[in-house]
């Protein structure tokens, strides 16, 4: 899946947030639905300007944002 044909970055909207290109919907919000226990048909039929594979996109975008990051165990002192 190429995410980048379906999310967009533009300053003028969203202070530059990832978003859903042709909407004013950001990746974040779309991922806080769905951690929010919302499902599939749920984001489609409240925004029906949404596709299946613009929500592929939103996943899609956040794998390859978490694949590039490096992560350090933290460890609790005390």
């Amino acid at each position: 899946m190429n995410w980048k044909e379906n999310i967009v970055a533009d300053n003028s909207v969203l202070v530059g947030k990832p978003i859903i290109k042709g909407t004013r919907l950001s990746v974040d919000f779309v991922l806080s639905l769905f951690a929010e226990g919302w499902t599939e048909q749920q984001v489609l039929d409240n925004y029906p300007q949404l596709s299946t594979e613009d929500l592929r996109a939103v996943f899609a975008f956040a794998q390859a944002c978490l694949a590039e990051e490096e992560y350090v165990t933290l460890r609790k002192l005390g």
